[in-house]
């Protein structure tokens, strides 16, 4: 008998549904795709590709500091997912009282498609999620529509006894709570990678003075650092035009990522009027990968003509074409990517680029 038949033979009599054959591609770590970020320097830093995103069966976490812009990524992907799945939903459970119909609305959301959950506890929040997703998975997976799952935020969650010692007048911290939130991902992490529902989780961080050099902790202890696939954390700066604060430049540093290097950085624009921009960065890794060069204060573009920055991001639809934007994904391919370098990246856009003129 062949090997590959043999334990393949093994499984099929075992009829055990935890086993499976990795060549069929049927385990819970397996995704069918990306989730679309809306920003194409946000999708390359969290999967190596710009027209990736998040994983469609992972937990990904944000954390950053207040108005870094943790919910309206959130709320991003949750259009995003919405919009490339017809029949799918989104279960938002919303510890903050943060959102609501008008916001969403706004953000562009389906929200006869959300449903939103309101949990005041760790406690809660893992048996009302596990709850749903034990009704949800009721269905043949060929037949139910697909869900997010999103917890906004893990931070603002209590626990069942820091609400009792608040009604009995204490205000001893409750030190089971990590363990209680650790519990919670235990619980829910296997069982959204089975059920093919993604979970997006915002966190907030603290400054943790126990070194030299204070540094960005998140909280909650270290239930999400292990649960989630991949961890961004955002930090800010704001955006001006002359005089006038139009929106934050947020810096996303990629503190976790099975699917992406870990450790990069990328600068995201998000305005008040328009939201985050899809565009912006992508004209820095061009010049980077060799796809547009820079001549003093304009760009040259493959067909010869020279254009300052700020015309390429008034239009960017004409300039970032699909050719200009494939050749700038074989350079984010090779810089984003675990085991890869971006050494060859000039040469290898230069020749995709040569081959697309030639046609």
């Amino acid at each position: 008998m062949a090997k590959n038949t043999f334990f393949k033979n093994i499984v099929s009599d075992l009829k055990d549904e935890d086993l499976s054959i990795a060549s069929e591609g049927t385990s819970a770590g397996e995704f069918g795709g990306f989730i679309d970020t809306g920003s194409y320097t946000l999708n390359a830093a969290m999967s190596a590709d710009i027209y990736g995103g998040v994983a469609d069966n992972k937990i990904t976490g944000f954390a950053g500091e207040t108005t870094t812009g943790k919910t309206f990524f959130t709320l991003g992907i949750c259009k995003s997912f919405l919009d490339q799945n017809p029949d799918a939903g989104v279960l938002y459970y919303d510890t903050e009282a943060a959102v609501n119909k008008k916001m969403m609305e706004e953000r562009g959301l389906d929200v006869s498609r959300t449903i939103i959950g309101e949990p005041l506890t760790v406690q809660q929040f893992k048996t009302k999620a596990d709850n749903f997703l034990t009704k949800y998975i009721e269905t043949p997976l060929k037949e139910r529509p697909k869900l997010l799952m999103v917890l906004d935020s893990l931070g603002q969650l209590s626990t069942s006894k820091e609400i009792e010692d608040t009604a009995d007048g204490k205000d001893t911290r409750d030190m089971t709570r990590a363990q209680l939130v650790k519990a919670a991902f235990r619980v829910l992490t296997l069982k959204c990678a089975r059920a093919k529902v993604p979970m997006l989780v915002t966190n907030h961080v603290y400054a943790s003075m126990g070194s030299m050099y204070p540094t960005n902790e998140i909280a909650g202890g270290s239930g999400l650092k292990y649960a989630a696939s991949t961890i961004a954390m955002l930090s800010k700066r704001k955006e001006k035009d002359g005089n006038d604060v139009i929106g934050n430049i947020v810096h996303v540093k990629m503190w976790k990522s099975r699917l992406s290097r870990e450790n990069k950085m990328v600068d995201v624009l998000l305005t008040y009027d328009k939201g985050l921009d899809r565009y912006y960065g992508l004209l820095d890794m061009a010049e980077r990968y060799g796809v547009i060069k820079k001549n003093g204060t304009r760009y040259e573009m493959p067909d010869g003509s020279k254009w300052f920055g700020k015309n390429i991001y008034q239009d960017p639809e004409r300039f970032f074409t699909k050719e200009i934007l494939d050749a700038i994904n074989e350079g984010v391919k090779k810089e984003f990517s675990y085991g890869s370098t971006i050494d060859t990246t000039e040469t290898e856009v230069t020749q995709l680029l040569t081959e697309y003129e030639e046609k």
